[in-house]
């Protein structure tokens, strides 16, 4: 399978090592015999994105975040299609809330998401900054990651996290976290989230799979170290959440 992925404003959005979501997602793709090519995606650049078979933009910070949504916006119709159609895409951190319907920043200016959710997004001056152990509907095992921001989410109707045990969700402490819905993925959980979780990223490759038609493998590559990562983080995460109760 030839597949291209379009990584949106890698300079503007690529706080605490977005870009290696996009390095392990290629790598792993590589290995089950897939040509992967990653375009760049800058202001005042045009894009394939029809041609894609994969989106990603990752967190930045407030300011970054406006300068990304300003361009980003005329590609909204185009991604909105993209994603009704089965595209797999992944916002993480704050590209999360250019999904939505509004931000409104700290002083209290409203601007336009592209619509593709309805939810909001109304960011403070309160930072919350912590671990983050839940779980999703996709598979069995917690998701991990940590969360640094000053939103709080309202309106998200099918979340990527349905439960946290520890760590602040969409709009409350150890309420649902992210958003999901056919083959989109968002979450604010930085890291990079699917460094961190490696059957978040076999969901995300089986997702690309299954838009393209193509037969999953019987079996799949397996990195050692980030399932040990993911091992020792997750248990350490769940000790310190049962000691929460």
């Amino acid at each position: 399978m030839e597949l291209k992925i379009l990584h949106f404003y890698p300079d503007l959005m690529s706080l605490y090592g977005s870009y290696a979501n996009i390095s392990v997602l290629k790598r792993r793709l590589e290995a089950m015999g897939n040509a992967v090519a990653v375009e760049a995606v800058v202001p005042g650049q045009e894009a394939d994105i029809s041609g894609a078979g994969f989106l990603f933009m990752g967190a930045g910070t407030e300011r970054s975040q406006k300068a990304a949504l300003a361009d980003f916006a005329r590609f909204g119709r185009a991604v909105r299609a993209a994603a009704e159609n089965g595209t797999a895409m992944l916002f993480a951190g704050t590209a999360m809330e250019l999904l939505g319907k509004t931000i409104t920043d700290a002083d209290g200016k409203v601007y336009d998401g592209i619509g593709l959710a309805g939810f909001a997004s109304v960011q403070g001056k309160k930072r919350f900054v912590e671990d983050v152990y839940g779980f999703t509907d996709l598979f069995p095992e917690a998701v991990v990651g940590f969360m640094n921001k000053c939103s709080v989410i309202t309106g998200v109707e099918t979340p990527l996290l349905e439960s946290l045990s520890l760590g602040f969700g969409n709009d409350g402490e150890k309420k649902p976290e992210g958003f999901c819905r056919k083959n989109v993925f968002a979450s604010e959980l930085t890291g990079p989230i699917l460094v961190k979780n490696p059957r978040l990223l076999d969901a995300v490759v089986s997702a690309i799979y299954q838009r393209r038609g193509e037969p999953l493998p019987e079996s799949w590559p397996v990195d050692k170290w980030a399932e040990d990562g993911y091992a020792i983080t997750a248990e350490q995460l769940r000790l310190r959440a049962e000691g929460q109760r």
